[in-house]
């Protein structure tokens, strides 16, 4: 067996790994880098040819490990995309939106740059386009949580519930050569115990070798108190300042938990009654998505909807989906709450709120997410003085807030509770999907507690797993 690191190796995006087993190559996740730095590449020739890839197995819908599957269809893969029904589902959603974005912002580049009398290299052109989505969905297979999925009679998956976004996933490999069995586990993305909407992640064991995430491997979640008394207290600090309030939002998971707060708050008459947009079409349509994949949701959210109440709706909320209808929402004064993609700032419509709004000072805007390093968000939540929107520099007068509490990963004691569960040490475990020293001091900690063998990968690097 061999594994090589493709993807979110001492960084956060771009989640890719190849694994060779039992006459099998598998590509787990496929993901977009989206880190500046990096951004190169997306466009770079896939490192393994895509007609020699059996199956690419998605551990969850974020484009950071969904992001390339278009692009590796289009450059010669024909293999089977296989994830939980309900990542497929999202998938479809998400891989669209990408395309379609691809394409406005390749559109808006050329405009800019011909105005400018300058020609940009790969910018100009969408790195994949809508079609080129659409051309990869009839690829998708959707299987079960917990059920086994056998590629060949050698090599088997499993899904285990991860408890980040609606179908996220662990991913459990199950290999048998020359007459040993060999089982891999991927963590994908953990989600946090104890949070709302979704049921809490899995427990595994028996891995004799392990690739973890360590997106906040070097800290715990800071407790800013209760989720909802933050959101609540920003909301009404933005009331008094008098500004419309923007948070960056994921469309999968991180807005419906807004939503599912907003509901409560403005239930309890905590917060003004005031406007508010959810101004994401992929956004919207994800919301519908979680109401049909109910069996993904926790206790406490089928008690509300028993009773027949929607956690996602509310008095003054406007699901916005026309260019026309977001254009309009910067016209207004006053206090409203607009919700907008990307979370990250990284594109779509955000972008535009931004550019019209963060110089004013009586705007507020809300990080809710984690904000990747060389990022739009990351820039504005150091404190840039200035900030580049759309080819232009933008002064940041806009009040910069932030909340913790809604991190959809779990923290560094959460992974050391996942790991330590695993009832005996695997043969090797492999810290990923972290920046370098957020990695290295992961491993560190597991090396010191757990008296783990650890490695943290470099790009391009591959091990022999015996």
């Amino acid at each position: 067996m061999r594994l090589q690191f493709l993807g979110a190796t001492r960084q956060v995006t771009g989640s890719r790994y190849l694994l060779e087993a039992g006459g099998t190559r598998l590509l787990i996740d496929c993901g977009l880098f989206q880190e500046r730095e990096y951004l190169g590449r997306n466009w770079e020739d896939s490192p393994v040819p895509p007609g020699d890839i059996d199956h690419v197995v998605l551990t969850h819908a974020h484009l950071d490990h969904s992001g390339l599957i278009p692009r590796l269809v289009s450059q010669g893969f024909n293999g089977s995309v296989i994830g939980t029904r309900a990542t497929v589902e999202l998938a479809g959603i998400v891989l669209r939106d990408a395309g379609k974005i691809q394409e406005e912002d390749a559109a808006h580049k050329r405009r800019r740059h011909r105005m400018e009398g300058r020609h940009g290299p790969h910018p100009e052109i969408p790195l994949y386009t809508r079609q080129d989505a659409e051309a990869a969905l009839p690829l998708f297979r959707g299987v079960s949580y917990e059920e086994n999925v056998y590629l060949t009679d050698d090599v088997c998956l499993c899904f285990r519930d991860a408890g980040h976004i609606l179908g996220s996933s662990m991913l459990e490999v199950t290999v048998k050569e020359s007459g040993r069995l060999r089982r891999i586990v991927f963590s994908g993305d953990v989600g946090q115990w104890n949070k709302p909407l979704l049921q809490d992640p899995s427990m595994v064991t028996g891995a004799d070798y392990v690739v973890v995430e360590s997106t906040y491997g070097d800290s715990n979640h800071r407790d800013d108190g209760d989720v909802e008394e933050a959101l609540r207290d920003a909301v009404n600090r933005a009331v008094e300042r008098g500004g419309n309030l923007i948070v960056p939002t994921f469309a999968i998971e991180r807005a419906q938990e807004i939503l599912y707060y907003l509901s409560l708050l403005v239930r309890k008459d905590h917060i003004p009654h005031l406007l508010v947009f959810l101004d994401s079409p992929m956004a919207v349509n994800v919301t519908d998505v979680f109401l049909r994949f109910t069996e993904c949701l926790d206790e406490e959210t089928h008690r509300l909807l028993r009773s027949d109440q929607d956690p996602f709706a509310f008095p003054g909320l406007t699901l916005v989906r026309s260019v026309e209808e977001s254009k309009a929402i910067n016209r207004i004064r006053g206090t409203c709450i607009i919700m907008a993609g990307s979370g990250m700032c990284t594109g779509g419509r955000v972008k535009h709120h931004l550019e019209h709004q963060i110089s004013r000072r009586g705007t507020t805007v809300l990080f809710v997410g984690y904000q990747a390093r060389g990022t739009l968000g990351r820039q504005i939540l150091e404190g840039h003085e200035e900030v580049r929107i759309h080819g232009r520099m933008h002064p940041v007068r806009a009040a910069i807030e932030q909340i913790h509490g809604f991190s959809a990963h779990a923290d560094r004691d959460d992974l050391l509770h996942w790991l330590g569960g695993m009832g005996r040490a695997p043969r090797q475990t492999f810290v990923t999907h972290g920046e370098a020293e957020v990695s290295a001091a992961l491993a560190g900690t597991v090396r010191e507690r757990l008296g783990w063998e650890v490695q943290v990968p470099e790009y391009g690097q591959s091990f022999q797993l015996d």
